[in-house]
C-alpha cells in the first residue's frame, strides 16, 4: 500500500503502548491528508478484519495495545440511521462501559429536535463515540468533541474517520448530504476552555464525567502531553486533581467546574446533560446544580455495579467525620440505600455492590444574570463561590432574588468605588418608584418629588421633629416606635409655643378606622396627623378625601401611610389613595408614607419614601435625613431599585404618559409650619449640596470615602446576599465588636457593656443627644468639631456649649480649655472625636486622653468618644494607639458618679468603602441604658450587613492579609493626598493645617478673606466681598467645587476638605482651587 503491510503494522504495535500510539498517530495523519485518507480507511478495514470475533479483539489489546470493534447504538424498530460504530480504544483512554452507556440513554430521552441543527460539546469525551453518535443519530450543527488526554484525540479523529467513511474509504452522507466530518471536530481541552478561548457560544453542553473518590492533588501538577506514561494519561482522564468547590468532599468537584465553566459559554436557552453517579446520594446531586441557579430534570436512572478496583474509603472518612451518608445498594436488586461504611464491610466480606446512576437534564433559570454571578466570581472572587445559593423552592423568590445578585455582581465588578448619592436617596431609585407610579398607576410624580428614608418608623419621627407639634395625632399601629415620653406626655395642659418644651412632642393615639380618626381631628385640632387608613377602607378614594378636607380645614398636616396597600408586583392590586394621585395634585398640607417591607427574600429589610409635591416640604425632608439618619443605607437602595427596575424594564416607555402637574399649594387656616429650630438649622446648616441643577460637582463636602473598594470587602458584600439560611452566630458581631474596641482602643467591655447597632453612627449620635436633652445636660462640642453632629443637636434642641480651642494644639480640647468650660455648666456632656479628630485630621496621644479624661471625671461630665473617623492614620509620629481602659482605671475612685464614657463608632472607614454602613455604641451606665431605650426608632443593621462586617473584623484580625494591605494602601494614598493639597492650597493663598490622619484637611483662605470678586449668578453678574462663610458658595458658583466653611468648622476661618475622592475628581478638585485662584486673586 506504500506505506506498511497490517503485519508490519502489528508488529510495531506489539513493542508497547508506546508504540502502539505512534503507529496510531502515523495512521491519522494519512487519514487527515485528503490524498491518502481513502487507503488509510481500507487499511483501517483491513486491520479490522483480523480480530472479528470479541476474543480476538479482547487478544488483540493485550497484545497490540489497541482494539476495534462495533458498538451497538439502536436496536430499536423504526431507528433509520445506522445502528452500530465502529471504534477504536487504547490503554490510556477509558473504554466505553456502563457510565457511558447510561448516559447516551439518558440523552435519547430527549426528542431529537433538541439536538438537531445545536452547536454541542461533549466534555471528557474518551474515544469520541458518544460524539459522534449524537452526530449520526440527532443531526447537530456541530459537536465538539473535548478531552484533556492527548491521546484520546487523537485515537477520537480516528474514530471519526472510521465511522465518516465507509470500508472503501468512500463519504458516508446523511439526509442532508453531509458526513459527519461536516459535523464533528475533536479538541485537546480542559473541560471547556477550548470553547472559552475561542469564544464559541453553545447550545447542548453534554458530559459523562467520572466522580472522584480519591482526590490526588498533585495528579494535574504534572506535564500533561503525549508522551506521558499510559498510567498517568488513564488517571488524567479521572480527573484526580481537586477542584476548589465544596463539592470536592463527595467526589463532584471536577462536574461543579464543568457546570460552572459551562455557564459562561451556554447560550440563554441552552441546555446542559450530565452523568452523575449517586453515590454521594441523590439529594447532594440535585443540589450541585440547583444552587447554581438551575432547573433540573432526571432524564434516566438505573444502577450499576461499583468497580472492584474502587476504593471507598474516602467516603467512610466523610462519614465519620460529617452527619452526610452516601447511598449504596447491595447488590443490583437492592432498594435500600446503605452507607459507605456498611457498603466498604458488605464488600469486603465478597458481597457485591450497587450505586445509582443518573442523567440530569439542566437550565438556567434566569441564563443571562446567572452568567454575570458567575462572570463576578471568575475575577477575583472565586473563594466565595461555595457560599452561592441560588436554589429557591418559590420560583417568586428566584425571579426576586437573582436579578439582584447579577446587579450587585455587575455593580461590584464595574465600579471601583460607590459614586456620591443625595441624602435624599439615590437619583436612580428614586426615579425607579416615580416611574413605577407613573406606568402602573398613571401618577405624573418624578425623583424630586420623593425622598428615602432608611424605614416608615425612621420617616414618621423624622416628619414629627421637623414639625415639632404641640400635638400630633397617630394611627394606633404607627406608634410603637416613637419615643416614649410622646406617647405619656401632658404637653397639651402646657401653655406656650412647643419649642419652648425641650422634645415633648404630646402624641395621641387613634384609631385607624377614618370616621373615628376624623372624630377626634376635629375635636382635638392637632397640627400633625399621621395615620393608615383601613382595608376595607381602601378601596375607594373617599375615605383619603375625607381626611385631606378634615386636615385642610383645621389647619392640619397630613402623613397617610400606604404601606399596607402598596404592592410590587407586575400585577399590582390599585388602591383608593393611588386613584386620588392620579388624577388629582397632592394637595401641599400632604404627604404620603411607604415602607417597604414586602420583597420575597428578606422580610425585615426595609427602605421607606416620603412623597410630596411640595417643593419646600421635599427639600426639609431631605435635609432633615441627612441631620437625623445620615444616609439611607446604599445596598438597600440597590435592592428594592432592582426590584421596580424588573417591574419596569418590559414596559414601553412613554406608552401612556399622563400630564405633567404642577403642584396647587391650597390656602390653609393657619397650618404649621417647621419648629423654629428646625427652620435655624435648615436655613444655616452647611448641609450637602445637591448636584441636579449645578451640572456635575465635585464633593469635598460629605463625611464619605470614594477611594477603591477592596476585593475583599466586595466578597464579604456579595457573599452576605448570596448566602441563604444564615445562622445567628453567623451574624452576632458582637464577640468581634469587643475585639475590635479592645484591640483598637483598649477600650473595656464587661457583662454590663451594653452593644447598641444602627445603619450608621449618626443616627447613634442622635440617639445620645436625646439621652443629654432627657438629663438636662448641656453639650460641649469643641470648637474643631464635624459640622453636621453639632447642626443635629441644634435640630434637636439641644443646650449646646462651644468649648475654645487653639490652633497651637490643632484645635483639640485640652485640660485648661475644658476647665474653663465645665465649671459653668450644668450636666456636662462631652463629645470627643477621636483617636482621629475630625475634621482636623491630628490625633489624640494616650496621654492627652488621660488628661482629658481626668478633667471630665472631675466634673462628673459624660463623655462621649465618637471613633467614626478614625482607622486610618497615615502620617502621625509617636502614635501608639489607646489604652483606654488603663486610662480610667488611673482615675481616682471617687470621681463623681455621674462621669461615665460611652464609645461611639461607625466602620465605614475602617472597612475601606462608601456602601457598607455600620455603626455601633457600647454603653457602660445602666442609667444611659435604660434612657436610651426611650428612643426606640433605630433604623437596625441588617443580617447582610452584620455578616459583611463580622467577616470583615474577623480579616481585619489577620495580619497580613488583604484587607491590611489594602489599609496600608488606603493609608499611603491619604498621605499623598494630603501633601498633594497642602501644596496646591498653599500656593494658592492658603493657611494649611498640616493633617495626619482620616479624610479631612482643614485650611484657612487667609489671602482671599475680604477680597471683592465678581461672580455670575442667576445670569447675573454680582460682587461679593469673601469672608469665611460665604468663601463655601464663592468657589461652588465659581467652580463646581464644594467644601466646607468656617461656619461648618467651628473654626473661625477654617475650611473643610475631604481628600477620600475618586482619584480622578481629586485632580479635578485641585483644579478647581488653581481656578478659584484665578478668579478670585487675580
Amino acid at each position: 500500500m506504500g506505506w506498511m503491510t497490517v503485519d508490519e503494522f502489528l508488529v510495531r504495535c506489539k513493542e508497547s503502548g508506546d508504540a502502539a500510539y505512534a503507529s496510531l498517530r502515523s495512521l491519522l495523519e494519512r487519514l487527515d491528508n485528503p490524498e491518502t485518507r481513502c487507503e488509510a480507511r481500507i487499511f483501517l478495514s483491513h486491520l479490522q478484519k483480523r480480530f472479528p470475533t470479541k476474543e480476538s479483539c479482547d487478544q488483540c489489546f493485550h497484545t497490540y495495545h489497541f482494539r476495534i470493534e462495533d458498538i451497538i447504538v439502536d436496536q430499536h424498530e423504526g431507528h433509520q440511521g445506522r445502528n452500530k460504530l465502529t471504534m477504536m480504544v487504547i490503554p490510556s483512554i477509558f473504554l466505553p462501559e456502563d457510565w457511558s452507556f447510561t448516559f447516551y440513554e439518558g440523552i435519547n430521552r430527549h426528542p431529537d429536535s433538541i439536538f438537531k441543527e445545536r452547536t454541542i460539546a461533549e466534555l471528557g469525551c474518551g474515544n469520541g463515540w458518544i460524539s459522534i453518535a449524537i452526530a449520526e443519530k440527532l443531526l447537530p450543527s456541530k459537536v465538539y468533541g473535548l478531552d484533556i488526554n492527548p491521546r484520546a484525540v487523537k485515537i477520537s479523529w480516528i474514530n471519526l474517520y472510521l465511522n465518516s467513511l465507509d470500508e472503501n474509504g468512500h463519504p458516508i452522507y446523511d439526509q442532508e448530504k453531509k458526513t459527519l466530518l461536516d459535523r464533528v471536530e475533536f479538541h485537546e481541552s480542559d473541560l471547556l476552555s477550548y470553547c472559552r478561548e475561542n469564544d464559541i457560544q453553545l447550545e447542548r453542553i453534554v458530559g459523562c464525567i467520572p466522580q472522584i473518590l480519591n482526590p490526588n492533588p498533585d495528579a494535574m501538577s504534572k506535564m500533561i502531553t503525549e508522551n506521558a506514561s499510559e498510567e498517568f494519561l488513564h488517571s488524567l482522564s479521572n480527573y484526580c486533581a481537586l477542584q476548589g468547590f465544596v463539592e470536592d468532599q463527595f467526589g463532584l468537584g471536577l462536574i461543579a467546574r464543568a457546570v460552572e465553566e459551562g455557564i459562561t459559554v451556554i447560550k440563554p436557552t441552552g441546555i446542559m446533560i450530565f452523568n452523575m453517579g449517586g453515590r454521594p446520594g441523590q439529594g447532594v446531586c440535585k443540589r450541585l446544580f440547583e444552587r447554581r441557579g438551575f432547573c433540573i430534570t432526571k432524564l434516566w436512572q438505573t444502577k450499576i455495579i461499583q468497580a472492584g478496583d474502587t476504593d471507598i474509603r474516602a467516603l467512610v472518612e466523610i462519614e465519620k467525620n460529617s452527619p452526610h451518608r452516601f447511598e449504596f445498594f447491595m447488590g443490583l436488586s437492592g432498594d435500600q440505600p446503605i452507607c459507605a461504611r456498611t457498603a466498604w464491610a458488605y464488600g469486603k466480606s465478597g458481597g457485591s455492590i450497587s450505586h445509582a446512576l443518573s442523567v440530569y437534564s439542566c437550565q438556567l433559570r434566569h441564563p443571562n444574570q446567572v452568567k454575570v454571578i458567575f462572570d463576578f466570581l471568575k475575577h477575583g472572587f472565586q473563594e466565595i463561590s461555595s457560599s452561592l445559593d441560588l436554589s429557591f423552592e418559590d420560583d417568586s423568590v428566584a425571579d426576586e432574588k437573582i436579578p439582584f445578585l447579577s446587579y450587585l455582581a455587575s455593580t461590584l465588578k464595574n465600579n471601583s468605588y460607590f459614586p456620591y448619592e443625595p441624602p435624599a436617596g439615590s437619583k436612580r431609585f428614586r426615579s425607579l418608584i416615580a416611574g413605577f407610579l407613573k406606568t402602573y398607576h398613571h401618577i405624573p410624580l418624578t425623583a424630586n418629588n420623593i425622598v428615602i428614608f432608611p424605614s416608615r418608623n425612621a420617616a414618621i419621627e423624622n416628619a414629627l421633629r421637623l414639625f415639632s407639634p404641640r400635638l400630633a395625632v397617630v394611627d394606633e399601629h404607627l406608634t410603637r416606635h416613637l419615643p416614649r415620653q410622646w406617647l405619656t406626655s401632658l404637653a397639651l395642659e402646657s401653655e406656650g409655643n412647643i419649642d419652648s418644651l425641650d422634645d415633648t412632642i404630646m402624641v395621641i393615639e387613634a384609631p385607624r378606622q377614618s370616621d373615628l380618626m376624623i372624630e377626634l381631628i376635629k375635636k382635638l385640632k392637632p397640627q400633625v396627623v399621621v395615620t393608615g387608613i383601613a382595608h376595607f377602607e381602601a378601596v375607594t378614594s373617599s375615605a383619603f378625601v375625607h381626611l385631606l378636607d378634615t386636615t385642610q380645614e383645621i389647619g392640619s398636616r397630613l402623613f397617610l401611610d400606604m404601606s399596607d396597600h402598596f404592592e410590587l408586583s407586575s400585577l399590582p392590586g390599585s388602591n383608593g389613595v393611588l386613584k386620588y394621585l392620579s388624577g388629582t395634585p397632592l394637595p401641599s398640607h400632604a404627604a404620603i408614607i411607604c415602607g417597604l417591607v414586602k420583597n420575597k427574600v428578606y422580610p425585615d429589610l426595609e427602605v421607606a419614601f416620603v412623597i410630596s409635591e411640595e417643593e419646600c416640604l421635599f427639600s426639609a425632608l431631605s435635609k432633615t435625613v441627612e441631620l437625623l439618619e445620615g444616609n439611607t443605607s446604599l445596598i438597600s437602595q440597590y435592592y428594592y431599585g432592582c426590584i421596580f427596575h424588573e417591574l419596569l424594564a418590559f414596559q414601553l416607555a412613554g406608552r401612556h404618559a399622563p400630564a405633567e402637574r404642577s403642584c396647587k399649594n391650597v390656602k390653609t387656616v393657619d397650618m404649621i409650619g417647621f419648629s423654629r429650630s428646625a427652620v435655624s438649622v435648615l436655613n444655616n446648616a452647611e448641609l450637602s449640596i445637591d448636584g441636579v441643577e449645578n451640572g456635575s460637582l465635585i464633593h469635598m463636602d460629605v463625611d464619605q470615602i470614594f477611594l477603591p473598594v477592596p476585593s475583599p470587602v466586595k466578597a464579604a458584600i456579595f457573599e452576605s446576599f448570596a448566602r441563604q439560611n444564615m445562622s445567628e452566630s453567623e451574624t452576632d458581631i458582637t464577640t468581634s465588636i469587643k475585639r475590635f474596641v479592645k484591640s483598637s482602643y483598649g477600650f473595656p467591655t464587661d457583662s454590663s457593656a451594653e452593644f447598641i447597632y444602627a445603619d450608621n453612627s449618626k443616627a447613634l449620635f442622635n440617639k445620645l443627644v436625646l439621652c443629654c436633652i432627657k438629663e438636662g445636660g448641656t453639650l460641649c462640642f469643641p470648637a474643631g468639631t464635624n459640622g453636621n453632629y453639632v447642626s443635629s443637636a441644634r435640630f434637636l434642641k439641644a443646650d449646646i456649649v462651644t468649648v475654645p480651642t487653639d490652633v497651637n494644639v490643632g484645635f483639640k480640647f485640652t485640660e485648661k480649655t475644658l476647665t474653663g468650660v465645665l465649671g459653668t455648666v450644668k450636666n456636662p456632656w462631652v463629645y470627643i472625636s477621636g483617636p482621629t479628630v475630625s475634621p482636623t485630621g491630628l490625633v489624640y496621644s494616650n496621654n492627652e486622653m488621660l488628661e482629658i479624661l481626668s478633667t471630665c471625671a472631675k466634673f462628673g461630665a459624660r463623655v462621649i468618644i465618637d471613633t467614626a473617623s478614625s482607622g486610618l492614620e497615615f502620617d502621625y509620629k509617636g502614635w501608639g494607639g489607646w489604652d483606654l481602659e488603663g486610662c480610667l482605671s488611673k482615675l481616682n475612685s471617687s470621681i463623681k458618679t455621674l462621669f461615665c464614657v460611652s464609645l461611639l463608632g461607625g466602620l465605614s472607614l475602617k472597612m475601606l468603602n462608601g456602601v457598607l454602613r455600620f455603626g455601633f455604641l457600647i454603653l457602660n451606665q445602666p442609667v444611659l441604658v435604660d434612657t436610651i431605650c426611650n428612643y426606640p426608632g433605630l433604623s437596625k443593621p441588617h443580617s447582610t450587613v452584620r455578616y459583611a462586617i463580622k467577616k470583615l473584623l474577623e480579616l481585619r484580625e489577620q495580619k497580613p492579609s488583604n484587607l491590611s494591605d489594602a489599609i496600608l494602601e488606603h493609608a499611603q494614598i491619604l498621605r499623598s493626598r494630603s501633601k498633594c493639597l497642602k501644596e496646591v492650597l498653599e500656593k494658592s493663598g492658603w493657611d494649611v493645617l498640616e493633617s495626619g490622619a482620616g479624610v479631612s484637611v482643614v485650611a484657612k483662605p487667609s489671602a482671599y478673606l475680604n477680597k471683592t470678586i465678581k461672580l455670575k449668578i442667576s445670569s447675573k453678574d454680582e460682587e461679593i466681598t469673601l469672608d469665611d462663610s460665604n468663601i463655601r458658595n464663592a468657589i461652588l458658583k465659581a467652580t463646581g467645587l464644594c467644601i466646607n466653611s468656617g461656619s461648618w468648622t467651628g473654626i473661625p476661618g477654617y475650611c473643610r476638605f475631604n481628600i477620600a475622592l475618586e482619584e480622578n475628581d481629586f485632580k479635578k478638585a485641585l483644579d478647581c482651587i488653581l481656578k478659584f485662584k484665578e478668579v478670585a486673586l487675580s
